[in-house]
């Protein structure tokens, strides 16, 4: 197995995006990469798409074929991935074993969601939860991770104005990205005050409904340098599945994927989690935020909610978490939330995340989940090999 660099990375605005079609998100994002890796689009030979519901959002589906020949990028094999949240996370696993492997040397993995072209986005999203057994009883992905916070607070203690802290604490971050959906601060008293979604789940405990594309562009590592002066390794690339339904779980506390998959990440790479300087989590809401600072081992379980509330997630705290703001500020256009992860770690490591920047950050991680964890992905980045 080869070693993979990155040697381009883009990501489009964030946001309720009008004037923007699908087909424009995603033609922004893949030219922006080239740009970025200095690669003529002769010299792509394969990509992977991670997309989650575009037959629901935008009524379009056999959506590889119609982004190659957009891009004007045919004949190349396009690949389009689905898993659900992580379906761009996947696209980007895909896309490293692809030039692992030897088969390609020259790979984008991009990501896209046109989210806003429906009313309702709710029916949708809840197609990644069970449908026979969650989704067609009523519950919503908000009443889903109401009920693992709810447990949360019930073992361990864990108070509301935690889980507002997270919200924060991304908000305070997207403030300074110039790409996020809603680059504003908020307090914790606006956080909990904010309109009631599912107990104790408030409006901006959520993450909200997203356009927007990103890409990445790939090679294998001993290619790099003839692009870019500041190569980034992918040190690791792992996948978990775990339990679709919450019902069947043994720990309703726990993404057991997220344990799986980050523990065999910090095998492959050879490091811990005290070796990793900045981290992109999967948190759609902000329970989920704080189930990832313990899953991924930055804080044992139960003391996340502490760990968030002395800051030690911050930009300058003890293990980063969310310096674009994650998905809760950043936003959360499905398909493209894995890649955009992606993105944002390489920028941090490049030095070039402007007044977000973690100092000194050598080593990244993303972490990316579908539906409540039914599938997990995670990637480790450095400077180094």
């Amino acid at each position: 197995m080869r070693d993979v660099a990155i040697i381009g990375v883009s990501q489009t605005k964030f946001g309720e995006l009008w004037d923007s079609s699908f087909r424009d998100l995603i033609a922004e994002a893949g030219i922006k990469a080239l740009v970025d890796a200095s690669v003529e689009g002769d010299e792509i030979e394969a990509m992977y798409v991670g997309n989650m519901s575009s037959g629901l959002f935008v009524e379009q589906e056999h959506i590889a074929a119609l982004i190659s020949d957009h891009v004007g990028l045919n004949p190349i094999p396009t690949t389009r991935v689905e898993a659900a949240c992580a379906s761009g996370g996947l696209a980007l696993r895909q896309g490293i074993m692809a030039v692992a492997s030897g088969f390609h040397d020259v790979v984008i993995s991009a990501g896209v969601e046109k989210m806003t072209d429906v009313v309702d986005a709710t029916p949708a999203i809840a197609t990644a939860s069970d449908q026979e057994w969650e989704a067609q009883q009523g519950a919503t992905f908000p009443s889903l991770y109401a009920m693992i916070a709810k447990r949360h607070m019930h073992e361990f203690g864990t108070t509301r104005e935690q889980l507002a802290e997270f919200s924060v604490i991304n908000h305070k971050n997207a403030s300074k990205n110039p790409n996020a959906q809603f680059p504003f601060e908020v307090s914790v008293d606006k956080v909990i005050n904010s309109t009631m979604v599912a107990d104790p789940l408030t409006l901006l405990d959520c993450s909200p409904v997203s356009d927007g594309a990103a890409a990445i562009v790939m090679v294998p590592a001993e290619m790099a340098k003839k692009y870019t002066d500041t190569p980034i390794y992918v040190k690791a690339s792992t996948q978990a599945s775990g339990t679709l339904t919450l019902h069947d779980r043994k720990d309703l506390t726990t993404i057991e994927s997220t344990k799986v998959a980050s523990r065999k990440a910090y095998e492959m790479a050879g490091v811990t989690q005290k070796d990793i300087d900045v981290t992109e989590v999967h948190d759609c809401f902000s329970i989920n935020g704080l189930l990832a600072v313990e899953d991924l081992g930055f804080a044992k379980k139960g003391e996340g909610g502490k760990a968030i509330e002395e800051g030690q997630t911050q930009i300058d705290g003890d293990f980063p978490i969310n310096s674009s703001g994650g998905l809760k500020a950043r936003g959360h256009p499905l398909g493209a939330t894995g890649i955009a992860q992606a993105a944002e770690i390489v920028w941090q490591l490049r030095g070039e995340a402007g007044k977000r920047q973690v100092d000194g950050a050598e080593i990244g991680m993303t972490h990316n989940i579908g539906g409540t964890g039914g599938t997990a992905a995670v990637h480790i980045f450095g400077r180094d090999l």
